[in-house]
């Protein structure tokens, strides 16, 4: 697997503004935010993308749903609020490794791109 800039967040090897973090998922702002909220929910295991999980990773997929769920309470936009996963290069994933973007704070319209 390669090294993307986020295993080096994970390892605190370059800043970010962290706002969650415990054994499994790392969140922090966006450096490029696209609304007024965007936040980035990451796994600490490197998978590269959504369709490059395996069986086992059901726990840690489940866990960075419910985790984006309570962030997104904690933020204050519990009831307004996109989780976006981009899967490979034409979906526009740029990092490759994978990440939910929680964007709120703005109406946000339909279809996204």
């Amino acid at each position: 697997m390669s090294e993307t800039i986020f295993n080096k967040i994970i390892r605190k090897e370059i800043p970010a503004d962290i706002i969650y973090e415990d054994e499994l998922c790392l969140a922090f702002k966006d450096v490029n935010p696209q609304a007024p909220i965007h936040i980035l929910i990451i796994p600490k295991k490197s998978i590269p993308k959504v369709s490059d999980a395996v069986k086992d990773d059901h726990n840690v997929l489940g866990h960075l749903l419910l985790k984006a769920g309570e962030i997104a309470n904690t933020l204050g936009v519990k009831d307004a609020f996109r989780l976006v996963i981009n899967n490979g290069e034409d979906a526009g994933q740029t990092v490759f490794h994978l990440h939910i973007h929680l964007l709120a704070g703005r109406r946000l319209n339909w279809p996204p791109g």
